[in-house]
């Protein structure tokens, strides 16, 4: 990635890695939302993801988990990632029971996000708009079939502690 790609990148200030292709569809409105026509995936690397997670303070303050208030917003002020746990979307874009892992970088991790973890970047509009169009006439099983495979994070118990609410 160019030197001033990654300026850009990080002159805007956070960039947020989201969960999964429907909660980003729920997100951009199917590619619909003005501003966010475009929809691009983008491949980091396992290394780059996990020292995110390692840096990262709960967007969100827990009794319980963090010792006091105070100190919850010292470490969030320090981190340059931020986990948000988001309900992840049905094929209609509605909430599920179950949440995923949403990750906020600013400061040093959008940095390396830009010049180091990128591995590949691939424009999935048409195939959003492709779902979209096959929900929208209420062919699902169809819209399933064409959702990019995704699979549970296989992160270490230890990784996620600090960060589950």
């Amino acid at each position: 990635m160019s030197l001033r790609r990654s300026q850009k990148v990080c002159e805007q200030g956070s960039t947020w890695i989201k969960p999964s292709f429907l909660w980003m569809m729920y997100r951009c409105g199917w590619a619909e939302k003005a501003g966010q026509e475009t929809v691009l995936a983008i491949e980091i690397t396992r290394d780059g993801f996990e020292w995110a997670l390692r840096h990262a303070c709960l967007s969100s303050y827990v009794r319980g988990l963090h010792p006091d208030l105070s100190t919850w917003q010292r470490s969030l002020k320090r981190a340059p990632a931020r986990v948000q746990w988001d309900p992840e979307r049905d094929l209609h874009l509605h909430p599920l029971t179950y949440r995923s892992l949403r990750l906020g970088l600013s400061g040093e991790a959008v940095r390396r996000y830009a010049d180091e973890w990128m591995v590949a970047i691939s424009d999935v509009t048409p195939l959003a708009r492709e779902v979209h169009g096959l929900v929208s006439r209420g062919e699902l099983v169809a819209a399933a079939g064409l959702l990019p495979q995704e699979r549970p994070y296989p992160a270490a118990d230890e990784l996620l502690a600090a960060l589950r609410p």
